[in-house]
């Protein structure tokens, strides 16, 4: 039993305990994203150095001005450093300005790629509904295959499984294939999300949103609607299976 927990866990992605760090990555979007918040948060450091370098050096100026007021109980003058200081205006103006642009210029380039949709080898129609999800996609010409996946019940769970993120049935999709996803509503707004694809697309009523995914390692993957859709709006998992190509058209 010990080892089939074991083997489930080792083989999803999905929240853990106590989690505080990212989902590891199953598409090239997700990776790109996750360099892009590393990278962005080396700059934050740089940032948060200079910035409180620059309070220390305040801090100990008035310090020493006041501990001087009350040795000769003469008039404090100002931080020249500090206080009408043509440099560090240029400076407070120039430095966060080329900031902006260092981080603009990945991230520009993030969401092209992220915009740009290659040639499907599969197209998957999901529909929102209160509360759950529909599928619809065809393996073959002509051959429609659709569901419904519904959260599972507390007291329907197995042992090993992910409260409150089961779904009955799992959107298999093959990995190592271009695959575009149409995201509509049938009524109100819902957010179609897995973290470990980098994906989170509104679901709204009336439109069709595209968005494209290309998984790169089979597994089992878990989302949930990050939209507040309503009373049931926790309970609208989503689980999809990364299988091999072969399986998925021969099935």
């Amino acid at each position: 039993m010990v080892l089939k927990v074991f083997t489930f866990k080792a083989t999803c992605d999905a929240p853990e305990r106590l989690q505080c760090g990212i989902q590891d990555p199953a598409t090239e979007s997700m990776e790109w994203l996750i360099n892009l918040h590393n990278y962005v948060m080396g700059d934050l450091i740089v940032v948060l150095i200079i910035i409180m370098f620059l309070l220390y050096q305040i801090l100990n100026a008035e310090h020493d001005i006041a501990l001087n007021f009350t040795k000769t109980k003469a008039v404090p003058k100002s931080n020249k450093a500090f206080s009408h200081s043509k440099f560090l205006e240029i400076f407070w103006t120039v430095i966060p300005a080329c900031v902006l642009l260092v981080i603009a210029t990945p991230t520009f380039n993030l969401l092209y790629a992220l915009d740009d949709l290659a040639d499907p080898g599969l197209i998957v129609k999901i529909t929102g509904h209160q509360w759950y999800w529909s599928y619809e996609y065809a393996r073959e010409i002509d051959d429609l295959f659709s569901f419904d996946a519904y959260l599972v019940k507390t007291e329907d769970l197995h042992f090993g499984s992910l409260r409150l993120l089961e779904t009955n049935q799992k959107l298999e999709l093959p990995h190592n294939i271009h695959i575009r996803l149409l995201i509509t509503s049938a009524d109100v707004l819902h957010s179609w999300t897995i973290p470990s694809f980098g994906i989170k697309v509104d679901a709204c009523p009336g439109r069709l949103t595209q968005a494209s995914i290309f998984i790169k390692r089979p597994g089992l993957y878990f989302g949930q609607c990050s939209e507040i859709c309503g009373v049931n709006h926790g309970f609208m998992p989503i689980v999809v299976r990364g299988i091999d190509p072969l399986v998925f058209y021969k099935d």
